[in-house]
């Protein structure tokens, strides 16, 4: 029965891009592999006893709690959530204006459903997440890419590229940013870039997705303001997650914003998955109530820190310096390392040889015009001796890959 869909396929799957990290999934599953390349969370660090406790919420509410939710989210969590993000929202949203979401991902898909047609335009941080913007390029969205420095998006790049896309009877539509602690890039966009953004999105009409899944995951130096809280004309919308608070197998993120794009965006989400699992947003929420949230939070972030430090250190002792250079970030799950000369495809094979993986940086670019000399290095799943022993065989291959 080969070949039977090949009449039946939509135009999508033309131009269908598939993750080349879960393409690369079968190279470093290997036995004995030390892997830099998933951007997971530690194990180690889950609050398991803590979230068994919050299961306690199916004895006692279990005849609600199994049964379908509203689209919108389980009441309980959504009022939780309105009272425990208005320090970073800059005030308490209303009801209408959060909506439970299945993870952060689907933000990104909901919002693309009600606002991008097939052609439109989406700014994009060149780099960025992959997992976001194949999701936006399947929607059939073209991407007009915006570089990026220790400073985050180089938004001063945005007016000359939207005024070419208008003069050519282009819309564009949406930006898509991680403001803090960039995937991959670890950088964070700076207050002032953050207050540029902001205007030229007024100007120009644009809506600005901001994505924050490593915001509370902070390591050093102060909070900046969210998009959304210096924010005064309702083009924002803020999507939250779980999945590095908590724990990613809950699956439940939230995005906020103005009521009339949050109403849209469920009334899409009717038809894409009803709601978000009930029982995963009651467990949530039972966890929340519980305390563990803000009790439990603090020793993840300084479990990472002290994560983020080993791998840096590690890679002091054994990359070569005169090659490879990167920032220290100051949260979130990753280091962007580049090189001076090394090729990160053929760097990658050698690696796997040596029983280390990373991601290359070309997966990161929408265009996939970039990022052949940069490496993605995650650094919150590997053990501390994980990462000594991962960096010793990744220096050891680029090494011998330099001339001499």
């Amino acid at each position: 029965m080969s070949g039977f869909f090949d009449k039946l396929y939509s135009h999508t799957v033309a131009g269908l891009r598939p993750s080349p990290i879960r393409e690369m999934f079968h190279l470093i599953r290997k036995p004995g592999i030390i892997s830099f390349a998933g951007g997971m969370p530690d194990p180690e660090i889950f609050p398991v006893d803590l979230f068994y406790e919050a299961a306690g919420i199916l004895k006692t509410q279990g005849r609600d709690v199994l049964q379908y939710g509203t689209t919108e989210g389980y009441p309980p969590l959504k009022e939780f959530l309105r009272t425990w993000t208005a320090p970073r929202m800059g005030r308490t949203v209303e009801d209408e204006e959060i909506l439970i979401t299945a993870g952060s991902s689907q933000v990104s898909d909901l919002l693309c459903w009600s606002l991008v047609d097939p052609g439109d335009l989406i700014l994009i941080e060149d780099p960025s997440f992959l997992g976001v913007f194949l999701n936006m390029h399947n929607h059939g969205a073209d991407f007009l890419t915006v570089p990026c420095d220790a400073d985050g998006m180089m938004v001063d790049r945005i007016p000359e590229l939207v005024e070419s896309a208008q003069r050519q009877g282009r819309k564009v539509k949406l930006c898509y940013t991680i403001a803090n602690f960039h995937n991959p890039l670890g950088c964070t966009l700076s207050l002032q870039r953050r207050k540029k953004l902001l205007e030229y999105a007024h100007r120009y009409g644009f809506a600005v997705l901001e994505d924050d899944p490593y915001g509370y995951v902070r390591f050093d130096g102060e909070h900046l303001p969210t998009l959304f809280s210096l924010d005064d004309q309702g083009v924002v919308v803020y999507g939250g997650s779980f999945s590095k608070i908590l724990a990613p197998g809950t699956r439940v993120g939230w995005c906020a914003g103005n009521r009339e794009i949050i109403r849209k965006m469920a009334v899409f989400k009717q038809g894409v998955d009803v709601c978000a699992s009930l029982v995963a947003q009651a467990l949530v929420y039972e966890y929340c109530r519980l305390g563990h949230l803000d009790g439990f939070l603090p020793r993840i972030v300084d479990h990472y820190r002290k994560k983020r430090d080993a791998m840096e250190a590690a890679m002091r002792r054994h990359l070569p310096l005169e090659e490879v250079s990167w920032v220290k970030p100051q949260g979130g799950f990753f280091c962007w390392a580049q090189t001076k000369s090394l090729d990160a495809d053929t760097l990658f094979l050698k690696a796997v040889e040596k029983k280390v993986a990373f991601v290359p940086g070309k997966a990161f670019y929408p265009k996939q015009d970039g990022g052949q000399n940069a490496l993605r290095l995650c650094f919150t799943f590997a053990s501390a001796e994980q990462t000594e022993e991962g960096m010793s065989r990744l220096g050891q291959a680029m090494r011998e890959m330099l001339p001499g």
